[in-house]
């Protein structure tokens, strides 16, 4: 049988920290908290322990190639994990703090410290989860849950915009990985799903964990055990209701998707059995009184690849230059607000330095572009495989690789083991829009990443445990 254990550490930060990072809002401090933010982990390992999994769900938003290098060096070292055994995951909540250096500059001497407490949190954290484990059984199920839409409409002229597009392409799934011990009981449930936490935006003054939180609280209040999210292929995907400062929207949103996903969860049994009739009782009807028993063990292999794939990507101006328009597009940003409060006057200087941030954080990983080599990394525990790319993936790249996979179940997410932006499918580039602007990918790049995850899917399946 496998072992597996859970923790989880409070990783809120302080009010007036660097709050959010929408082009368009007009505040640049949190100003209070709605919702905790965590890092919530779960160990697994074989029995005798000498292969040792973890994944984290941590809420932030961006993370940077350099920031879940520091933070995986910290949990290997601290945990004796293996680096490539770490799933490092983001639930990208756009109503969190700002993670890095940015055109918001109030609160913005709080980031580093704070993100300088969550190593050692998180440490703590897979080392208590290591000390919980203890004999489980797992399996994944599939559930629907519509809250989400593509999110590139287009205008009668044929221009892209972010918004609902009832049209595109959409991944409704939920799927639903749980861990029982020996007794039945529940250990951890693991919610896979896709869509762009951007229900709480430029209106918000809160910190929040948007709806992945609330999904998480449900399921827990449902089911028992504790509870994971991981982000799936949510590029292209957002929520039908967001864009707000309604704290009750991403409550709700959460609210449905965990309510199915409790649903799925209360209906998961990890132990093949098959139905038995005891006797029929009477009792005015004649009553078939039945036992499932047992026909066969749970899957409880392990395996863990972890491969770095070489992807194209566009032909960038020098690193240099980025940061020079970066560093114009912030002091024009800090002159308007030094002279007015006019929101909109404000909002208009933002919108260039919310893009020349993003662009500065690709040229630190990319350079001038051409290529880059990124992390595809493809864990299995028991009959599910846990892939994670390192990218805003649009929807088709996880159904592809999900419809694909040798595995019995295939859980894919972007947003995990460092950022490297927006990876969109090919056809997509001639449309244009916010995610092929800003992606550093050129053309074919997410065509490449498919083939890669299923060849790693094969690979593990073939050599696992």
């Amino acid at each position: 049988m496998l072992i597996a254990g859970t923790a989880r550490a409070d990783i809120t930060p302080p009010d007036g920290i660097a709050h959010a990072g929408w082009g368009a809002q007009t505040h640049q401090r949190a100003e209070g908290v709605d919702m905790p933010l965590y890092c919530t982990v779960l160990y697994v390992s074989n029995e005798a322990r000498s292969v040792e999994l973890a994944i984290l769900d941590i809420d932030t938003g961006i993370v940077s190639v350099g920031q879940d290098r520091d933070l995986r060096d910290a949990i290997a070292s601290g945990c004796g994990i293996p680096r490539e055994n770490l799933r490092i995951a983001y639930t990208h909540t756009h109503s969190g703090p700002v993670t890095g250096v940015s055109w918001i500059v109030e609160g913005a001497d709080l980031i580093e410290p704070w993100l300088n407490s969550i190593p050692a949190k998180a440490v703590d954290a897979v080392n208590t989860a290591k000390d919980n484990a203890k004999l489980a059984r797992v399996t994944t199920a599939s559930g629907q849950c519509e809250i989400n839409v593509n999110r590139r409409p287009k205008t009668p002229d044929g221009t892209r915009y972010t918004g609902r597009d009832w049209d595109g392409f959409v991944d409704h799934e939920v799927l639903v990985t749980g861990f029982d011990g020996e007794d039945g009981a529940p250990i951890a449930t693991i919610v896979n799903y896709a869509c762009h936490p951007t229900i709480m935006a430029q209106d918000n003054r809160l910190i929040t964990p948007d709806y992945p939180g609330m999904t998480r609280k449900v399921v827990e209040e449902n089911v028992g055990g504790t509870c994971l999210f991981l982000q799936g292929a949510a590029g292209n995907i957002g929520p039908i209701d967001g864009f707000t400062g309604d704290l009750a929207v991403y409550r709700r949103a959460g609210l449905r998707l965990g309510l199915e996903a409790s649903r799925v969860r209360l209906g998961m049994d990890p132990v093949p059995r098959k139905e038995r009739l005891v006797k029929i009782e009477p009792s005015g009807a004649d009553l078939g009184m039945y036992v499932d028993e047992q026909s066969g063990e749970p899957d409880d292999r392990l395996g863990v690849t972890f491969e770095m794939v070489t992807l194209p990507a566009k032909e960038l101006p020098p690193p240099e230059q980025i940061r020079a328009e970066f560093n114009a597009a912030q002091q024009h940003l800090e002159s308007v607000r030094s002279r007015t409060s006019d929101i909109e006057e404000i909002k208009k200087a933002a919108f260039p330095s919310k893009r020349a941030y993003i662009a500065q954080n690709i040229a630190e990983v990319f350079g001038t572009g051409g290529s880059v080599e990124l992390p595809v990394q493809v864990m299995r525990i028991g009959n599910t495989a846990f892939v994670a790319l390192p990218v805003e993936p649009f929807a088709e790249i996880g159904v592809e690789v999900k419809t694909r996979s040798s595995a019995d179940w295939t859980v894919f997410g972007g947003y995990s083991n460092g950022y490297f932006g927006y990876m969109p499918m090919r056809y997509a580039y001639p449309e244009g829009g916010y995610e092929v602007t800003t992606s550093p990918f050129a053309p074919g790049a997410a065509e490449q990443a498919i083939e890669a995850c299923v060849q790693a899917i094969d690979g593990v399946w073939q050599k696992s445990l």
